[in-house]
């Protein structure tokens, strides 16, 4: 396969483990976000806050259960509609363009990621994902 011409679906595929929604620091969710999964799950953004999320100093992350798994995963992410941008981009996400070994580190607990491939490609495709506009 020619390295030049792959797309992020080349190099992942979700298998729908669910281990991206376990723990690792939480899902952060902007005002956005807060709005429209409140309106999804039929309720207001100030109690969703306070029901949902737990503070990472002054930010809301979705709450996790005592399984560590996001509150919204029940062998399927409940709020997949509208799942907040962290979640969508998932494994193309920010700390891989920061340091490439952290693609290495998250393949060992997702088996849709793909490590034999150069680095710059996965660099190219985080680069591309987190580019689009959602």
């Amino acid at each position: 396969m020619r390295y030049n011409m792959l797309q992020p679906a080349n190099i992942f595929e979700c298998k729908r483990c669910g281990d991206c929604c376990k723990g690792y620091g939480g899902t952060y969710v902007t005002k956005k976000e807060i709005e429209s999964i409140a309106s999804y799950i039929h309720t207001d953004p100030e109690t969703f806050v306070e029901t949902y999320c737990q503070q990472s100093g002054s930010t809301p992350v979705i709450a996790q259960g005592k399984n560590s798994y996001c509150i919204f995963w029940d062998g399927r992410c409940t709020i997949h509609p509208v799942k907040p941008r962290m979640c969508r981009t998932w494994p193309f996400i920010e700390s891989v363009r920061v340091d490439i070994n952290n693609w290495h580190i998250m393949a060992r607990v997702c088996p849709g990621i793909r490590t034999n491939v150069p680095d710059s490609v996965v660099r190219e495709c985080v680069n591309r994902e987190l580019s689009k506009d959602f």
